[in-house]
């Protein structure tokens, strides 16, 4: 294969252009390129729209250039460096025909003169010199890609995240019994195994600068009591048999704490490293506060539950306006009044009445006379409910599209970018100021040398922090611009009242709707019927 090109000849003070068409599917000549290639060598003097014709053609055969000075010249190589400096590509040209081609010191010298060092490819040079191909891409020099390292990972054996979702029966009620809490373990069992971190490995560019990679992420194995570990550190077992269960990134392995009966006056509040097991109920003013699940197997008044797992509360929460559930997990009841519910995974009841319910991922009312009523649902991603709001006009707001926590994150960031920019423009032009006064030659006292030196440090961190915040606001909108999986569900009816937050665009329902689902599309939203 052959691309196309252009060949001159000199007779005296005249230009011959000869034009040589492409082979075996080589790309027809460039305009660009051959226009650019004659003025290099002084000649410009020609028929331009007849010239782009007979590049065009393909027929070879020759036109006059017009005159010159009736010099011939050498063959031309043309360099490009790749803008990760990881690449030289070069083309070339062939001389006038009486004029001289280059050697491999001179390609050499050509190279050495773009300060490329490293991965020069010499047998790539001897191809081009054994068999001249013209404007033709060659690649002469390589760098080396970095390697990258892996970073190191725990396998876990065990039910990282349990299914904890209540049996629907077939009348379309709601199971709050049926429920999978409980990873079970024998002595002896292997929990989790660490995988170490892979070294990576520099690259170097062909200018000869060294690349390098990003060090691998180290993790070590965290865990509590009745867990034994390998000699090497890298293996965990349980000691006893029990619950298995992983919070935030430590593994335990413990006994259920049961309450035979309430928690109140005769049992006080209850704080446990593993899980607990309350049959009775959970009275007003006590809390329970355990790093595991909580299984509440009657009512939660106006008390405190705060878990590191899961929250389960089998006959529901009367919330009398004070009560607080706080779950890094999942949280399960069969009504909740009253309350306010806060979930780092979803949150599954029979209904919802006048509640502020925040869950990082779902808010789900699926019980065949599910409602939500009043108050304020947030979700990370959907809300899905027979019904929402009420024919008397109960105000209910949704919202939907980024986890409650992210949302307050969002809104933080936002004033702290403003304040760091604040702050920057307080402080730059004192540092202009000093900066004018040094550059006139004149020099700073003891004291105010200090103080210029505190200003430049405080605007250096400033401008840190600022960058920073900026890059975790980035991502949060667009989290916020993107999300796919936000949505509202009705199984039934929605009543005017309703507020409908997806992301950054709101709805406000003036009439009554069945059988729908709300999303967001194209920065508004849009109602669909299921």
């Amino acid at each position: 294969m052959q691309n196309g090109y252009i060949q001159v000849e000199i007779r005296g003070k005249m230009a011959i252009c000869h034009f040589i068409p492409p082979k075996d599917g080589g790309k027809t000549i460039s305009f660009a390129e051959m226009e650019d290639y004659l003025k290099q060598h002084g000649l410009t003097d020609f028929d331009k729209k007849d010239f782009r014709n007979r590049l065009a053609s393909d027929d070879g055969g020759a036109m006059s250039l017009g005159l010159c000075d009736g010099m011939e010249f050498t063959e031309s190589m043309y360099t490009k460096v790749s803008l990760d400096r990881m690449k030289l590509t070069c083309r070339f040209l062939p001389p006038s025909m009486g004029g001289k081609l280059l050697t491999t010191r001179d390609i050499l010298a050509e190279i050495e003169s773009k300060k490329i060092i490293y991965g020069i490819d010499q047998d790539a040079i001897m191809e081009f010199l054994k068999d001249r191909k013209y404007a033709t891409d060659y690649v002469f020099a390589k760098g080396d890609p970095p390697v990258l390292g892996k970073d190191a990972k725990i396998e876990y054996f065990f039910n990282t995240n349990p299914n904890l979702r209540p049996k629907y029966n077939d009348d379309g009620s709601v199971d709050y019994r049926d429920l999978n809490t409980i990873n079970n373990v024998d002595e002896g069992d292997l929990l989790a195994r660490l995988i170490p971190e892979v070294s990576g490995k520099p690259g170097k560019d062909i200018m000869g600068h060294e690349i390098m990679t990003r060090p691998p992420q180290t993790k070590r194995l965290h865990y509590g009591k009745n867990i034994r570990v390998s000699e090497d550190k890298t293996e965990l077992y349980s000691e006893v048999r029990g619950h298995v269960r992983l919070v935030g990134d430590q593994v335990y392995v413990s006994d259920v704490y049961e309450v035979k009966n309430d928690v109140d006056n005769s049992t006080g509040n209850i704080e446990f490293a593993g899980n607990v097991h309350i049959k009775g109920n959970v009275r007003g003013g006590f809390s329970v506060i355990a790093r595991g699940d909580i299984v509440i197997d009657g009512v939660v008044e106006d008390a405190l539950i705060q878990s590191g797992g899961q929250v389960i509360v089998r006959r529901g929460i009367h919330g009398m306006q004070k009560g607080i559930i706080d779950a890094e997990g999942n949280v399960i009841t069969q009504f909740i009044e009253n309350a306010t519910i806060f979930s780092g995974g979803y949150v599954e009841a029979g209904s919802v009445i006048y509640s502020e319910v925040n869950a990082s991922k779902d808010v789900i009312v699926n019980d065949k006379k599910g409602f939500i009523a009043g108050g304020v649902i947030r979700a990370g991603g959907k809300v899905e409910s027979h019904t929402m709001g009420s024919s008397m006009g109960a105000p209910t707001r949704i919202e939907v599209g980024m986890a409650p926590e992210k949302k307050e994150q969002y809104t933080m960031l936002q004033r702290d970018i403003a304040a760091k920019n604040k702050k920057i423009k307080k402080l730059t032009p004192i540092v202009e100021t000093y900066q004018n006064y040094i550059d006139e030659g004149r020099q700073l006292d003891e004291k105010n040398s200090v103080y210029l030196d505190k200003i430049l440090e405080e605007l250096d961190q400033a401008k840190q922090m600022l960058q920073n915040s900026r890059e975790i606001f980035n991502d949060l909108h667009q989290e916020l611009l993107n999300s796919q999986h936000a949505k509202v569900v009705v199984r039934r009816d929605i009543f005017p009242g309703v507020t409908i937050v997806i992301s950054d665009a709101s709805l406000t329902i003036k009439d009554k709707r069945s059988y729908c689902q709300f999303t967001r599309s194209g920065g508004n939203i849009k109602v669909q019927t299921l």
